[in-house]
């Protein structure tokens, strides 16, 4: 009796455990290194627009005239802005269904906007406003809220989706390559006017106009 009671306890333990199940994760199929890569790969540009954002603002906004004991205003609006928007964001995206999925609409949308105004944004000096003018200053805080808007727009669904494409076992590798690629993105981003400077570009430009290393920055 006592053998037999042993041999089951045996046998118990040596029996694999099955994986705990998650529900519709586990019938995602596995996907190949090249399709994580893509779907990662684009946290390279969103972290750059962030990155990019926090670090020239504040050299854009003086170059236009804006003082700078009132800069704080300016890098309030980023985060406000993505401390509403995201969740937002994330719970609308969730309850969205198209023929193009849940998060791709918002993509569609955000990424071009942002594109836009990241260009727009370096040539504030340019347009004419006049230095410290009320108008170049209203046009520079709208400006960087539409940035800071629209990269969260593109941000929130674009980290979603692997978790909406990639199964539980590789959900993991997914998100390390996310982190990956989005800290090599801001790291590039802060590194770039350093090297544009060091291959000749000009990093002075008249009173009120933001300088090239800037603009191509940017």
């Amino acid at each position: 009796m006592m053998k037999a009671e042993t041999g089951k306890s045996t046998d118990a333990l040596d029996t694999p455990k099955k994986k705990k199940s998650f529900g519709f994760d586990n019938a995602l199929p596995k996907l190949p290194m090249s399709t994580i890569f893509a779907m990662t790969f684009g946290c390279i540009g969103v972290n750059m627009a962030f990155t990019l954002q926090g670090s020239q603002m504040s050299r854009i906004t003086q170059t236009i005239g804006v003082n700078p004991n009132s800069l704080g205003w300016f890098f309030l609006l980023p985060p406000l802005l993505g401390m509403f928007v995201q969740p937002l964001l994330g719970k609308y995206s969730d309850s969205t269904w198209t023929r193009w999925g849940r998060r791709i609409p918002y993509l569609i949308v955000g990424a071009p906007i942002t594109v836009i105004v990241m260009v727009l944004l370096p040539f504030t000096g340019s347009f004419g406003f006049g230095y410290g003018s009320m108008t170049a200053l209203v046009y520079a805080a709208i400006a960087i809220a539409l940035m800071d808007l629209f990269s969260n727009v593109c941000l929130a669904p674009y980290k979603m989706l692997a978790g909406d494409m990639v199964n539980e076992d590789q959900k993991n590798l997914a998100w390390s390559w996310q982190q990956i690629f989005s800290y090599a993105g801001g790291i590039l981003a802060a590194l770039l006017p350093f090297i544009l400077t060091k291959f000749g570009m000009t990093n002075t430009a008249p009173k009120g106009q933001v300088p090239a290393t800037v603009i191509w920055h940017i």
